[in-house]
């Protein structure tokens, strides 16, 4: 797997997560949705994303658009 899937399926586990958090406790948690839509939003024009800097000293491949 490289740093881009990685970073897909980061990002689409944590709108789920703050999805069912949102239903079962609080709908502040639509607040973890609205920050990771802006950071991939952002990471989209910028091409940098904190969460890539992690995945990638995990040891994860360089992909596409983080490299």
């Amino acid at each position: 797997m490289n740093i881009d899937r990685a970073m897909f399926a980061f990002a689409g586990t944590m709108v789920l997560l703050s999805a069912v958090l949102t239903y079962f406790v609080s709908p502040l948690w639509l607040l973890l949705t609205a920050f990771v839509g802006l950071n991939l939003l952002q990471s989209a024009f910028t091409g940098f994303c904190p969460a890539a800097l992690v995945f990638r000293k995990l040891g994860f491949q360089a992909g596409c658009a983080f490299k």
